[in-house]
């Protein structure tokens, strides 16, 4: 088992709905707070990290920018992976997505849940 200790935040939130804004908040507070962090996009969550599409989302003026905190997480070296089903459900292909996140199943959050990771789903 790792030392360090993990968040895994499930993010199903499209642009349509500030929770997905906070969902983002706290992966950054995740990784402020030395948290090796997981999101894992599914349904319309996915949404975000088609290239383009976060480039002006900012549902929440009290929070940086929705690229703000989705490069955040990329550079971290975090992990941000995406629902295989949920993708092409909506015609996506992981060529569609910026660079650095990934279109992996939910096998992707199993090891760190294993490990004892905190859970967080909006």
């Amino acid at each position: 088992m790792s030392n360090n200790r993990k968040l895994v935040v499930v993010i199903t939130r499209g642009h349509d709905d500030e929770r997905a804004s906070v969902a983002w908040s706290i992966a950054n507070g995740g990784i402020n707070a030395g948290l090796d962090v997981t999101v894992f996009l599914a349904s319309s969550g996915v949404d975000w990290v088609r290239k383009g599409a976060f480039n002006k989302a900012h549902p929440n003026p009290e929070d940086p920018t929705i690229e703000q905190m989705i490069l955040k997480v990329i550079e971290s070296g975090c992990d941000i992976c995406v629902c295989p089903p949920c993708a092409k459900v909506r015609g996506y292909v992981e060529n569609d997505m910026i660079e650095g996140v990934k279109v992996v199943g939910s096998i992707a959050i199993h090891e760190p849940l294993k490990e004892g990771a905190a859970v967080m789903t909006f």
